[in-house]
């Protein structure tokens, strides 16, 4: 079964769905459905239970809100992926809090060439545990912030939180 929890946040309420304490799902939205049916037909053959708290997660996000930046990095996450999505998102946990990356430094941070600048915004875009893989803290060369699966002003408000500039 996949257990699914909403928290709220300062920019709308996050939903993580988790599988023996794995998030397999986390963003910005008051549905856990949505959230659900991105999953793999796999995991979606589990079935989806709203429950109160999902432990570690939970306290994660919280602490995260509260100002302990780094407190999202510790939880564990699964997503599918192609071997180079893979190295793409973990290069993104590696992206700390308060920073920010190009594209093409992603890329090269995930071991592949600088022109592999489209891969890494693929992988962003199909990223689904966001925050806790923070595709948030990838920006464009030129300048901006591009785009967001869940809306610029909440990876506005996000890049912000992280560099101080928010109060929760």
């Amino acid at each position: 079964m996949i257990a699914a929890q909403l928290v709220p946040t300062p920019v709308g309420p996050l939903a993580l769905l988790a599988r023996d304490g794995v998030l397999v799902a986390a963003g910005f939205t008051a549905e856990p459905a949505e959230m659900f049916v991105r999953l793999t037909p796999a995991l979606q053959a589990e079935g989806l239970d709203v429950v109160d708290d999902l432990g570690a997660a939970t306290e994660a996000t919280r602490a995260y809100l509260a100002g302990d930046l780094d407190a999202l990095d510790a939880v564990p996450v699964e997503q599918p992926g192609s071997p180079t999505r893979r190295r793409l998102h973990a290069a993104l946990r590696e992206v700390k809090a308060g920073t920010t990356v190009s594209y093409a430094e992603l890329a090269e941070r995930a071991g592949l060439p600088r022109s592999a600048a489209r891969a890494a915004g693929s992988a962003c875009a199909q990223n689904l545990i966001a925050p806790f893989v923070p595709c948030h803290r990838v920006l464009p060369s030129g300048g901006g912030y591009g785009g967001y699966y869940y809306g610029v002003p909440v990876k506005e408000w996000l890049i912000a939180h992280e560099s101080g500039r928010n109060v929760y």
